[in-house]
């Protein structure tokens, strides 16, 4: 039995990889997980994989953190004698590409997402560009989540790699089903981080507006608070323009009860893994032309797309779905999780990184 080493600089960032890929694997591999924490890895751990806290500072660029996380990943391989390492997120693709490339193990790489410095360019992008080249040299595979990203890995001649494309980390269909349709108040949910690049002033300043003119409706929100965002959500909360929930474990029970997901992200987004879930559920979903956002709703016909930062056109495309009638509205989340099921199902994801490794692992 081979051993796979995956490293990924969260929990979250091993989104594609729980329950079907890990499940698939450990038919056949011993499957050990490189995470910087052991917050949200209990469905990993339960299933048999072995998680090795490995800390990382996601944001930063200090060269001494970013060395001793090399300096980790070229031990893990040591130790480990992987098969193959599957990395996830920029640091372990980086770090963990250059570990495997100097210890001749194949890798397959994931890009979730150009991330802020890459996308912004100047001085830190050039950086980065630099060190996604070094890290994804001799890359065996270098998956995609969404094809402006694949594009413009292409356009700046960042990697030789053979490259493929995934439709993000895909959504598992089975569990996340059609719900009841909420017949009696309209209820719309926000699901992300708390951050200013996901959206939630253009979140906020919708619900004032609407609540104003259709005070039956109703603004939900679910995630923790990565900025500065707790004051303003509990005023708005105590007056009841919004209901704050926190950060919760299964989105589903809230989903159930919502006729309609808002993503106003403008992040650097891989693919929005709440908005293919929202659509699985048989729920609109309101997003932004965001490589990422864009590419998982049908304009019109499962939900509205509208410019990235733009708090008008987000009301107006909220005030367009409450002035539809409620069968039309359901109409829209029942296109939506048709369009899921045939173009974003995860075992597509399962099945393409499985080819890979089989063909490295025969």
């Amino acid at each position: 039995m081979s051993n796979i080493l995956i490293l990924a600089n969260s929990s979250s960032g091993l989104y594609g990889f729980r329950n079907e890929l890990v499940t698939e694997l450990l038919k056949s591999h011993k499957v050990y997980v490189s995470v910087p924490d052991n917050t949200n890895v209990e469905e990993l751990s339960s299933e048999g994989c072995q998680i090795i806290e490995t800390p990382i500072n996601r944001r930063g660029m200090n060269p001494v953190e970013d060395l001793k996380l090399f300096r980790t990943y070229l031990r893990l391989i040591k130790d480990i004698k992987p098969a193959v390492v599957l990395t996830y997120t920029i640091k372990p693709n980086v770090y963990g590409g250059l570990a495997c490339r100097i210890k001749h193990v194949p890798y397959l790489a994931n890009i979730t997402g150009l991330g802020s410095a890459l996308e912004s360019g100047g001085l830190l992008g050039f950086i980065t560009k630099s060190l996604y080249k070094i890290g994804l040299k001799k890359a065996d595979t270098v998956f995609f989540q969404n094809k402006s990203n694949h594009d413009f890995f292409e356009e700046k001649h960042i990697t030789k790699a053979p490259k493929a494309l995934l439709p993000g980390s895909g959504v598992n269909i089975d569990r996340f089903v059609p719900l009841d349709w909420p017949e009696y108040v309209c209820r719309f949910l926000y699901i992300s981080r708390i951050m200013k690049e996901k959206g939630i002033e253009e979140y906020l300043a919708c619900a004032k507006e609407i609540k104003a003119e259709y005070p039956k409706t109703e603004f939900h929100i679910l995630g923790y608070c990565e900025e500065g965002y707790e004051e303003e959500l509990k005023k708005l909360n105590d007056e009841g323009i919004i209901e704050y929930h926190g950060s919760v474990k299964d989105v589903r029970p809230y989903l159930e009860k919502a006729r309609c997901l808002i993503h106003p992200s403008f992040y650097p987004e891989g693919m929005s893994n709440v908005c293919l879930e929202a659509a699985a559920c048989g729920r609109a979903v309101i997003t932004t032309n965001r490589p990422g956002c864009v590419e998982t709703v049908l304009d019109g016909e499962s939900g509205y797309i509208v410019p990235t930062q733009n708090k008008t056109a987000l009301i107006s495309a909220v005030k367009s779905f409450l002035d539809l009638p409620s069968d039309k509205q359901k109409e829209m989340g029942s296109k939506g999780r048709e369009y899921v099921v045939q173009h974003f199902n995860r075992q597509i994801v399962v099945d393409r990184y499985m080819a890979c490794i089989n063909s490295i692992c025969q």
